[in-house]
């Protein structure tokens, strides 16, 4: 009987886990998929039933899109600073994270603690003071007799991007680099191998999953960030999504809802593609990472 009870209540257990994945997955894949088939509509087709199959396929939104509503340049200008961002963001963390896991020096406690403390910093709420930085800098740069620098600059929206993924960064590849035995890097200095070398060539190599972990987090993060870049970017230099808030703001009264939709997958392919390129390291990285007391 109790055998019985058991499977029958492990049964259940199974059913509802089933059950809410599949309404989960339901509710992610269907408004997705509704606007990559409304994206391809006609105007006219939005008047009917928004369930209708679409009577063709209608590039002319994305064309549009691309052309009038300027989604082209805002486009290259997401790439631009993300893939900066990126690159600061990793050549920064990867050896301050290595560092801080691999080494005992005076001061680390207090680094990884400042680090950690940077965790519950919410960016929304820094956005305005680092705005007024930037306007006190230009200012003093244009009584010095130069140009603004600062603002309306997308390698200093960049480096912003990046200095607020440091903490949340550094804590999950120290997560990893901490659960890699010494031996490895013992085998290498027998062997000659200087810090930097065995750093390089033997620890991130081994710790790839989890450096790919974070190029995805933070590529969705500064792929979709919209205060930042709205608040520094303040001319026609502007990202992606800035560039779609004003294309949906500028579609309410022309009621073009083609265009709008295009310029919703414009914004969302980028990261489907790259979730579906990297999903296996993905996971790999995510149940390798975190710290271990």
């Amino acid at each position: 009987m109790k055998k019985k009870k058991e499977m029958s209540l492990d049964t259940l257990y199974r059913l509802f886990i089933y059950v809410a994945l599949i309404t989960l997955a339901i509710s992610i894949i269907v408004p997705v998929g509704w606007v990559f088939v409304a994206s391809i509509k006609e105007n006219s087709e939005f008047y009917g039933s928004p369930w209708t199959i679409p009577k063709g396929v209608y590039f002319q939104n994305f064309i549009d899109a691309f052309e009038k509503a300027n989604m082209g340049s805002f486009f290259l200008n997401s790439v631009l600073v993300t893939a900066l961002a990126l690159v600061i963001l990793l050549v920064v963390a990867l050896p301050a994270a290595y560092v801080l896991a691999r080494y005992r020096f005076w001061g680390s406690k207090l680094i990884n603690t400042l680090f950690m403390g940077g965790l519950f910093i919410n960016v929304n709420y820094i956005v305005v003071p680092i705005f007024l930085m930037f306007v006190d800098a230009d200012a003093l740069l244009r009584k010095m007799g130069g140009d603004g620098f600062f603002l309306n600059n997308l390698f200093v929206v960049a480096l912003v991007y990046a200095a607020t993924a440091l903490p949340f960064t550094i804590y999950l590849l120290s997560g990893f680099f901490i659960t890699i035995p010494r031996d490895y890097e013992e085998a290498a200095y027998v062997d000659g191998s200087g810090y930097f070398r065995t750093m390089i060539q033997i620890m991130m190599p081994m710790a790839l999953p989890s450096i790919i972990t974070v190029i995805l987090f933070n590529f969705l993060s500064f792929w979709n960030e919209y205060v930042i870049s709205m608040t520094l970017l303040t001319k026609d230099a502007k990202t992606l999504p800035v560039g779609l808030m004003n294309l949906m703001q500028a579609q309410r009264a022309a009621a073009n809802y083609g265009q709008l939709y295009a310029g919703l997958v414009i914004v969302m392919l980028p990261t489907l593609i790259l979730y579906i390129m990297v999903q296996k390291k993905l996971t790999q990285g995510m149940s390798l990472g975190g710290l271990k007391g």
